[in-house]
């Protein structure tokens, strides 16, 4: 029976997790999203909003708590001075999780981790400007992309000629 265990193991040590978790929370703090496997996503997320609760204090005391989990102080003043007045107002449930589907190679179930508010527009560039939709091969994506969209291009072509 697994009364009273709360946390997943990850298959790590507690030292190896406590790293892992406070890497990724860094990551997520920086980045504002990330993709990990769902299984971390799922332990991130009371990580990542214990530290936002505790940034929303905003006092000295609140900073070092913080700065036990987080090593980069860069990152650090980022939560606590965009991130944490973002969510004042809210009392909890800063993050989301979305299934992005299964990895390829391992077939383990990948997710997206990110801030509510911080939703993705594909048609705004980073200061918010509308710019037109480029194709797969403008955006220079790689790989497995680009043949995809070489394909559909040459499919479009064919039908256009007809």
């Amino acid at each position: 029976m697994r009364h009273r265990i709360a946390h997943r193991k990850l298959g790590r040590t507690t030292e190896h997790r406590l790293a892992t978790l406070r890497n990724q929370a860094q990551m997520l703090l920086r980045h504002e999203r990330i993709d990990t496997t769902l299984a971390k996503a799922k332990e991130l997320r009371p990580f990542v909003e214990r530290l936002i609760t505790v940034a929303k204090r905003g006092a000295l005391h609140a900073r070092r708590l913080v700065a036990r989990d987080l090593a980069d102080k860069k990152v650090a003043s980022k939560l606590f001075d965009t991130i944490a007045p973002r969510f004042a107002e809210r009392p909890g449930g800063y993050t989301r999780v979305l299934h992005l589907g299964r990895r390829k190679s391992d077939s383990a179930e990948i997710a997206q981790i990110e801030f509510v508010g911080s939703e993705f527009d594909p048609s705004t560039d980073k200061s918010g400007n509308v710019v037109e939709e480029k194709t797969a091969t403008q955006k220079g994506v790689g790989g497995r992309l680009r043949a995809v969209a070489k394909r559909i291009g040459s499919q479009t072509d064919r039908e256009e000629a007809k």
